[in-house]
């Protein structure tokens, strides 16, 4: 008895067991789910989206039942935008308290120990944002990225686009400021070199701090460059930064693309302005009209809780804890082993559209390409996912 006491106290016992492997009790006890998310620090305003995309779903998959028969229950701390904490965090989640399963944290910064901690502990970590090209070097199995492709990736959709334009209508010159942020700057970086080989000439190109709040330097360069194009590796309130320097410049580009800041729905629009977002381009994972299974439902869910419309950074957390959802219940348990093989060979219906990855845990898919319209978000490619023909070109000048 002493000796399977033990074994059931620790995440990796002393008999070598993993927690897929010791017997987890299904008589009715709620499923606890363990998620380590940034709710302060540098990453604060994703990580309080993405808890209330968790808590949206919890909401909703509680409503219709639970999961196996069973209520979900969410254990959420607050890992303050930091790697150590996040370690500490999930570590603890996994080998104290001992939660039936795992989402992720927001960023690839958070999520590379993170997941770390979880392919030791041989538990699932699904993750909503981290789609950095090193999280998938690892050779990890338990490790699943829940959007449509990884960073290197993301801009594809908008080359596409430029490609589409007449010789004569596409940007002769270009500029790339980026913050250095593992998942923001690889985006820019392939922009670069596939804008590049199509003869677009960099102008400029430059990384800066994460925790950069001045950014009348950037915008002075940007200004007296004068490019055709700039492409921002952007969070939030860096993207948010440079349209306001770039406005009291009175410089305003032909084409202004942003990877995550457009993302962030009403937060954005009063960051800059409403006239301002208007031609904005950036890459998306999801769009609020997609009529993808269970869409409508979670935006409507959303709204009722947080009486805003919801970011992507919250349809993203929704999407990862449905693929955790529906392993678990075409497995018919929540046995950590099972659960990853049937990702790995398996699709899932989301409210991104459809998922699967590589072994790698790296997505399959494609990025959507939105604008900003008449303050609205609009997708405008592909085109066979477009939400209008429409595409605004140039972008106006600021209002």
């Amino acid at each position: 008895m002493a000796v399977v006491a033990v074994c059931a106290a620790t995440a990796l016992s002393a008999c070598g067991q993993r927690p897929s492997e010791i017997a987890k009790s299904d008589t009715g006890k709620p499923i606890v789910v363990g998620i380590s998310l940034p709710l302060t620090g540098d990453f604060a305003q994703p990580g309080t989206e993405a808890k209330r995309g968790y808590e949206v779903w919890r909401d909703m998959v509680n409503a219709k039942g639970g999961i196996l028969g069973r209520q979900v229950q969410l254990k959420i701390t607050d890992d303050a935008s930091n790697q150590d904490t996040v370690v500490a965090d999930y570590t603890k989640l996994i080998t104290q308290d001992k939660v039936d399963l795992l989402l992720g944290t927001f960023s690839s910064l958070l999520n590379y120990p993170a997941s770390a901690v979880a392919e030791k502990n041989g538990m699932v970590f699904v993750e909503p944002a981290g789609g950095a090209p090193k999280m998938f070097e690892r050779g990890f199995k338990y490790l699943f990225f829940a959007q449509p492709a990884t960073a290197p990736h993301q801009a594809d959709v908008f080359i596409d686009w430029i490609k589409s334009l007449p010789e004569a209508d596409r940007p002769k010159t270009a500029a790339y400021p980026s913050q250095d942020d593992p998942f923001a700057h690889p985006v820019v970086e392939s922009m670069q070199k596939q804008l590049e080989a199509l003869g677009v000439q960099t102008v400029y190109s430059s990384l800066y701090p994460a925790d950069t709040t001045n950014f009348q330097s950037v915008a002075s360069t940007l200004a007296s460059k004068k490019p055709d194009l700039i492409a921002q590796g952007a969070v939030f309130e860096d993207g948010v930064g440079l349209v306001r320097a770039l406005k009291q410049l009175d410089y305003s580009p032909k084409i202004l693309f942003q990877t995550s800041a457009p993302s962030n729905a009403g937060q954005y629009s009063d960051g800059i302005g409403p006239a301002n977002t208007e031609g904005v381009f950036y890459t998306v994972s999801w769009n609020e009209k997609a009529s993808t299974p269970l869409n409508a439902e979670f935006v409507a869910g959303y709204k009722k809780a947080y009486s805003a419309d919801p970011a992507e950074d919250a349809a993203d957390a929704f999407a990862a804890a449905q693929v955790l959802q529906a392993a678990a219940e075409k497995v018919g348990s929540i046995d950590q082993d099972k659960i990853r093989d049937w990702l790995h060979a398996n699709t899932v219906d989301t409210i991104l559209g459809p998922l699967s990855w590589e072994a790698t845990g790296e997505p399959k898919g494609r990025f959507l390409l939105a604008q900003w319209q008449s303050g609205k978000v609009e997708v405008v490619g592909p085109a066979d996912v477009a939400t209008t023909k429409n595409v605004v070109n140039p972008k106006p000048g600021w209002k």
